[in-house]
């Protein structure tokens, strides 16, 4: 089946919000506002890709998609975080700059070429920035997370990936020293406005509560 760029950037947010997100009950608000685009226009893709077999809806109804819909979303992204994994090992591009390319390489319909990408970097799990990358069979392993948000006073945690991928969000991660995988530990929540004093590589830093809610950790032992 041969799909439009656009119908296939419908499905692959859909698949974020479904399975990633889980929002179970998304609706057709959820969709528009996480694309940024009008809800006639959600509506009208909406209309096209029921036509095509590849989402279950009815108007005010809750969205899913089709499992034929769920295996081409889970192909896209499995394209986009292959490429944001080569490009960010092998082309020398930072964690920031590596989706904005990867949305354009993702849409390549060579198979072949994406398992021999595949192949080529050793059968990756996970991209740059922590997230799973599904299998050439279109197994997808959700990786169990918690958000550094809600963390209390005294827990240790280890980053293991972000739910925002903004340029200005990695950036300022970044510029603060952080890294996939640094080990941090809350040192201090204010109760003013929840955010965090946290300490890791042996240095502190204050993070608002926004911030902390796009940051994925996992509990340390």
């Amino acid at each position: 089946m041969t799909l439009s760029k656009n119908e296939e950037d419908y499905l692959k947010a859909l698949f974020h919000l479904i399975v990633e997100q889980g929002i179970e009950a998304a609706r057709t608000k959820e969709l528009a506002a996480y694309l940024d685009v009008a809800p006639a226009s959600v509506n009208a893709m909406l209309k096209k890709l029921k036509l095509k077999g590849l989402v279950e809806y009815e108007k005010y109804g809750k969205l899913q998609l089709s499992l034929s819909g769920q295996k081409i979303a889970t192909q896209i992204i499995r394209k986009h975080r292959l490429w944001e994994t080569f490009l960010y090992k092998n082309l020398n591009f930072n964690w920031e700059e590596v989706h904005e390319v990867a949305e354009q390489l993702e849409h390549i319909q060579s198979e072949k070429l994406i398992n021999e990408l595949d192949k080529f970097l050793g059968f990756p799990k996970i991209d740059p920035h922590g997230s799973p990358i599904p299998s050439s069979n279109g197994d997808y392993q959700a990786i169990p997370k918690v958000l550094l948000s809600e963390m209390k006073e005294g827990n240790a945690c280890k980053i293991v990936g972000v739910k925002e991928g903004s340029i200005e969000f990695l950036k300022y991660f970044s510029q603060i020293g952080l890294v996939l995988s640094s080990n941090v530990i809350v040192e201090k929540i204010i109760e003013f406005d929840n955010s965090m004093l946290i300490s890791f590589e042996g240095k502190e830093e204050t993070i608002s509560q926004k911030f902390a809610a796009n940051i994925f950790v996992e509990i340390a032992a």
